[in-house]
C-alpha cells in the first residue's frame, strides 16, 4: 500500500519541492518529506529507511550522479524517481548510471511534472509492491554474511533452494504466453525469497556459474514437462554466461539432459550473457554454434548493452534477440528511445530472429511496441517472475489450442 511508503523529495528549489509534495500526497502518499540538498538528504534516508526519492540533478554542492554514488557507497537502496529540467538525454544517462548501480528507477520526468505522471509513478509502485525491499542495506550487515558462504550456496543449488521462477513472455500479436524465462531465486529458510542481487555476485565469485545452469535448466525442464501434462507447450529460456562456452562438452551436456526427458530441444532457448566471454580464441562461436547444431535457441540477451552487441547479432547464430530495457522503459515519452526501438525491431526482423522487448512496465510502452512491430513482450507490466505453482494459474487463462499438446515422452 501506498500508505505505507515513505517518500522524499529532493530539489533545490523550496517551491518545487512544497508543490512535489502536494502532488505526492493528493495522489496517496501520506508520509512525504523534502531536503533542499543532497547531504541533507543522505542523512535523512538513512535516519528515516525512505523507499522512493524523487530527486533533481543539477543540483549544487553534490549533482544528481554524486548523490546515487553516494547513496551506493552507503548501502542506501532506494526506489529512484529523476525529476528535473535537464535534457531527456541527461535524465536518461542518469537514469541508466543508477540502474547499472543496482538501483530500480521507477520514472524520468522533465519538469514541469503534471498530476497525471505523479498518478502513473503512483500505479507502477502498486505494481511493484511486492518487489519492495528496505531502503538501509549496510555493508557488512550481519544479515549477509550466510549469503557469502560457499558451502551455504552449494548446498542451496544441490537441495533446490536456489531455484527457478518463471516470467511469463506474451506475444504482441495473440495475446498468449508463448515462453517463460527463467530466473534465479533463492528461498531461504531464514532470510525468506532473496532476489539474485543478494547472492548471485558471490555465487559467481565461488565460480558457481556451471552449477547455477544446470539448477536453472533442470527446474525449467521440469516446469515444461507439468505444463505439457496440462496441455500446454511452453518454451523456455534459460540465462547462460559466455564464459562457460570456454567447457568443450557443455553443448553435449545440455543436451542429453533435454532429450532425457523427451523435450524438443527447439522449445529451449539460451540466453547468452556477455558479463564475461570465454577465454579461449574461438570458443564463444564454437560454443554458440553447437547449440545451434543441437536444436537448441539462441538469445542475444540486452541487446543494444555492450560494444560487441551489433557485431555478435550478425556473426552468432541467434533465433531471438532481446531489446534491453533501458530502451523500453519510457520510450512512448521519449522519441530518442523510440527510434532506438524501431531500429532494433527492424534489424531483428531482417535477420529473421524472434524480437522480444524486456522490462515492460506501462500500457504506454506496450502499446508501442505492437505499433512498430515487435513480437514479444516480458515485464513487470505483464507479470513478475513467479513459481511453478502460480505460474500454472497464469496458464489457467490461456486457451488450451493456442499450442498443440505434445504426447509425453514414452
Amino acid at each position: 500500500m501506498l500508505s505505507k511508503l515513505k517518500v522524499l523529495v529532493l530539489d533545490d528549489h523550496a517551491y518545487q519541492c512544497a508543490l512535489l509534495k502536494d502532488m505526492l500526497e493528493e495522489a496517496g502518499f501520506p508520509h512525504v518529506d523534502t531536503a533542499l540538498d543532497a547531504h541533507d538528504a543522505l542523512d535523512q534516508i538513512w535516519r528515516e529507511k525512505h523507499q522512493l526519492v524523487l530527486m533533481d540533478v543539477d543540483m549544487p554542492g553534490m549533482d544528481g550522479a554524486q548523490f546515487i554514488h553516494e547513496l551506493a557507497c552507503r548501502g542506501l537502496n532506494p526506489i529512484l524517481a529523476i525529476v528535473t529540467g535537464c535534457s531527456r538525454r541527461m535524465s536518461n544517462s542518469i537514469g541508466l548510471m543508477a540502474k547499472e548501480r543496482g538501483f530500480a528507477v521507477m520514472a524520468s520526468f522533465i519538469k514541469p511534472v503534471s498530476t497525471e505522471q505523479i498518478g502513473s509513478l503512483a500505479a507502477g509502485l502498486l505494481r511493484k509492491q511486492t518487489a519492495l525491499a528496505p531502503a538501509r542495506t549496510p555493508a557488512g550487515a550481519d544479515q549477509s554474511r550466510p549469503l557469502l558462504d560457499r558451502r551455504m550456496i552449494e548446498n542451496a543449488l544441490r537441495d533446490g533452494s536456489i531455484q527457478a521462477w518463471f516470467q511469463p513472455k506474451k506475444s504482441l500479436v495473440s495475446g498468449n504466453i508463448v515462453g517463460a524465462e527463467a530466473l534465479v531465486r533463492w528461498q531461504h529458510k531464514e532470510l525468506g525469497l532473496m532476489l539474485p542481487s543478494s547472492f548471485l555476485a558471490s555465487l559467481r565469485a565461488y565460480d558457481l556459474d556451471h552449477e547455477l545452469l544446470l539448477r536453472m535448466l533442470d527446474d525449467g525442464l521440469r516446469a515444461y514437462s507439468i505444463w505439457r501434462d496440462q496441455g500446454h507447450r511452453i518454451p523456455i529460456s534459460v540465462n547462460l554466461s559466455a564464459s562457460l562456452l570456454d567447457l568443450p562438452q557443455l553443448p553435449d551436456e545440455l543436451h542429453a539432459m533435454v532429450s532425457g526427458l523427451g523435450i524438443p530441444a527447439s522449445d529451449v532457448t539460451f540466453e547468452l550473457l556477455e558479463d564475461a566471454m570465454p577465454t579461449l580464441a574461438g570458443q564463444f562461436h564454437m560454443g554458440a554454434s553447437r547449440l545451434r547444431l543441437k536444436g537448441f535457441g539462441l538469445s542475444q540477451d540486452d541487446f543494444g548493452k555492450g560494444y560487441s552487441s551489433m557485431y555478435n547479432l550478425i556473426s552468432t547464430p541467434y533465433t531471438e534477440v532481446k531489446i534491453d530495457r533501458a530502451f523500453v522503459n519510457g520510450a512512448a515519452a521519449d522519441e530518442s528511445l523510440a527510434a532506438a526501438l524501431v531500429a532494433s525491431i527492424q534489424l531483428g526482423r531482417q535477420l529473421g530472429l524472434q524480437v522480444t522487448a524486456e522490462g515492460v512496465e506501462t500500457l504506454e510502452d506496450l502499446e508501442l511496441l505492437r505499433r512498430i512491430g515487435c513480437d514479444v513482450a516480458q515485464g513487470f507490466l505483464i507479470s513478475a517472475a513467479v513459481n511453478v505453482a502460480t505460474f500454472c494459474e497464469l496458464l489457467a487463462y490461456e486457451p488450451n489450442s493456442y499450442f498443440a499438446p505434445l504426447s509425453p515422452p514414452h
